[in-house]
């Protein structure tokens, strides 16, 4: 996979090339230069008060991932972009090693978004699924799964962040985060929201 950065002025941050010391970077308006066909994720920056609509690219080919990068990022930001989209938003000043952690999740599929946010989409989904109907959801993704991994998929997809999960079953973060990788490659799932669906009797 191709990187290539786009900001007002074709000047990376260190942390961006530490991440992908290949990356392309360019302005905005090199973007039709930009060679077709190539996999490529486009990582597009919004400087504090510029507005989204002003760094978004008017459409996205079919060979492009987009994942914005905030200075100031924020739920509401998140959501728009998403709306416009976009794979993932992160930090501007994010560590390399967490842009090498979103472009694996928006590479194999996935979205990448603010924890915040993420624990509103599926606890809201959560919610508005138990109320849509009184039968109970269909579990039979559980017979895949281990007993400890039925747990912890049920409270994430109840909006637990992987500390929370950690704390009431007594175990570390790491091993939580070795539960999910294991309920993702099991039930066949790319993140927590898909999770979330499925739980609540929605098959993705």
């Amino acid at each position: 996979m191709n990187h290539c950065f786009v900001d007002r002025d074709a000047l990376p941050l260190p942390a961006w090339l530490a991440a992908f010391p290949q990356a392309r970077v360019m302005r905005r308006e090199q973007l039709s230069l930009l060679p077709s066909g190539e996999p490529v994720v486009l990582w597009v920056r919004l400087r504090s008060g510029e507005s989204l609509a002003s760094v978004m690219p008017p459409a996205l080919e079919a060979w492009q991932l987009l994942v914005l990068l905030a200075d100031e990022p924020d739920d509401e930001i998140v959501a728009d972009a998403l709306s416009r989209s976009a794979s993932g938003c992160c930090n501007t000043h994010a560590a390399p090693e967490v842009l090498r952690q979103v472009a694996l999740v928006v590479g194999n599929g996935g979205l990448w978004v603010g924890q915040s946010l993420l624990r509103r989409l599926v606890g809201g989904t959560s919610r508005a699924l138990a109320t849509r109907s009184e039968r109970p959801p269909r579990v039979d993704w559980s017979t895949v799964l281990s007993e400890r991994e039925v747990q912890v998929a049920r409270l994430v997809a109840g909006g637990a962040s992987n500390r929370e999960v950690a704390e009431q079953l007594s175990i570390t973060e790491r091993t939580v985060k070795a539960h999910m990788s294991a309920i993702f490659e099991k039930l066949g799932l790319r993140d927590r929201l898909q999770l979330s669906l499925r739980i609540n009797g929605v098959q993705v």
